[in-house]
């Protein structure tokens, strides 16, 4: 085997630099923005915002993350209902509308992580300090608040501002293994007198939380998302994400967040940039794949019988679960941004079984989030919204555009990681599972490591879900093609 290239992240930061460039994405700031970001420091208090600094804060995201958009804390009630409280970066307390940072931010609409190189929709000094929840700081902060009754059910919810401090960071994989039982409670979390306590009680609602939308026929899918692995600069392995209890506290957290701030600006006749995923168009395709399966649904879109299938499959194959929620993500189609205004109605989002849903707890992150954050402080400061429908409407087709680029730029340098950690392994046989079978080519993913190629030699009569082995024939790095050949 001949050993590792010596400058594997170099190559591939190439790679997502011009594939960014590509997709009309900036991989730079510019000069001014770079000299308007030298130039800033930490936003002043402000009058007005409440002092919530002595609360149980806590952020729990990726083991390495920095820019870190949102805290929260439990208040249990009287009648077993739960106050939760979501405290959301004040991004737009450093970054005004229309300046040199605003306008990278509002060109690339999000920050774009790949295999070797993030790049950030904000310049770092922001994104992982000066607007960052970080630990032991205070910051300004936009607060949901939300009462959440026993059985889940979002009661009531306000929207205000507040001055807060993070007095934890965690991961999520750590606390997920104190929250099974598998592991102690992490050194942060151990240290804060009464945190094991409101780490519990926030779980124990998120979990409500999700069992409501999932009643109400949100989807339970699975994809399989892989993380590089390089010791030094050189890339040693493609390890799976899986979705644990931690993260799922956190998801459950903020959908309830960006549903009650669509609310909060609904009442106050507010326009909004609304998250949507609609209605499938290809449910007639998501009924025979599963016919295909020996299962039968309904002939409308259902999602309360799209989500038993998928339960269903996901008990009965696990191994290929993940290539299923694939197909059935592929055939739902993409989400969108769009505009509501006071008296209309936009879709609401399929697969979360949520209507009237908006972006709006990571604003160092994401733009619409940014967007959002302004139309609620200028509701809050009794001001017109700052943004024209029209420019609303501009914004919301640009954020759509600019994510799908950056979601194509990220698997791009995804498969440029996965030719790159195979390149020296061609002529070696792998158990693999065929996840593409149509005209334009055959599809499989290996299982270890995992990554998807073309079969190029052997393929014919292979389909969907078919356990296979495949020899590794040819690798092409630069356009992340990975070619195999069937074993008989």
């Amino acid at each position: 085997m001949s050993p590792p290239h010596p400058k594997d992240r170099d190559d591939l930061r190439a790679i997502a630099r011009q594939a960014m460039l590509e997709r009309g994405l900036l991989p730079d700031f510019s000069a001014p923005a770079q000299s308007q970001t030298n130039g800033l420091a930490q936003a002043a208090t402000e009058p007005n915002v409440r002092d919530l600094t002595d609360r149980l804060w806590a952020s729990i995201d990726n083991d390495d993350s920095r820019d870190l958009d949102q805290l929260s804390v439990a208040e249990p009630l009287s009648d077993h209902a739960v106050r939760i409280l979501i405290a959301v970066a004040d991004v737009d307390s450093l970054v005004e509308r229309g300046c040199p940072i605003d306008e990278h931010a509002g060109h690339n609409t999000t920050s774009v992580y790949t295999a070797a190189e993030i790049f950030p929709m904000l310049p770092e000094k922001l994104s992982t300090n000066l607007t960052s929840l970080a630990q032991d700081q205070e910051r300004l902060a936009l607060v949901v608040d939300l009462v959440v009754a026993e059985d889940g059910t979002v009661r009531q919810s306000e929207v205000y501002r507040a001055l807060v401090t993070n007095k934890a960071k965690l991961a999520y994989n750590a606390v997920a293994m104190w929250l099974e039982g598998k592991a102690p409670a992490p050194p942060r979390l151990a240290a804060v007198a009464g945190l094991d306590e409101q780490i519990r009680i926030q779980d124990r609602v998120a979990q409500a939380l999700g069992r409501v939308r999932h009643d109400n026929g949100a989807l339970s899918l699975e994809t399989l998302q892989t993380s590089a692995v390089f010791d030094g600069e050189t890339l040693r392995d493609l390890i799976p994400n899986g979705k644990n209890r931690a993260q799922e506290l956190i998801e459950n957290f903020m959908i309830a967040a960006n549903q009650a701030t669509a609310h909060w600006l609904q009442r106050r006749s507010f326009p909004s940039i609304r998250r949507v995923l609609r209605t499938p168009q290809r449910w007639d395709r998501i009924v025979a794949l599963a016919a295909e399966l020996g299962e039968q649904l309904p002939a409308s879109a259902d999602a309360f019988a799209l989500n038993s299938f998928l339960a269903k499959r996901r008990a009965v194959d696990p191994v290929r679960f993940p290539d299923l929620s694939l197909a059935v993500i592929k055939l739902l189609g993409r989400g969108e941004y769009a505009v509501e205004m006071q008296g209309e109605h936009t879709e609401g989002h399929f697969g979360l079984a949520v209507n009237d849903y908006t972006h709006s707890t990571a604003p160092n992150r994401r733009f619409p989030d940014l967007l959002t954050q302004r139309l609620l402080k200028a509701a809050l400061a009794d001001r017109p919204p700052p943004y024209s429908v029209d420019e609303l409407h501009l914004l919301a087709a640009h954020c759509t555009q600019q994510e799908d680029n950056a979601a194509k730029v990220e698997r791009r340098v995804g498969k440029s990681a996965a030719a790159l950690l195979l390149q020296p392994r061609i002529g070696q046989t792998f158990d693999a599972i065929v996840t593409g079978a149509a005209d334009k080519g055959t599809w499989v993913r290996t299982m270890t490591p995992p990554v998807e190629g073309r079969v190029v030699r052997g393929f014919q009569g292979l389909d969907v879900g078919q356990a296979v082995r495949v020899t590794l024939i040819h690798v092409d790095v630069a356009r992340g093609f990975i070619d195999f050949a069937r074993e008989v």
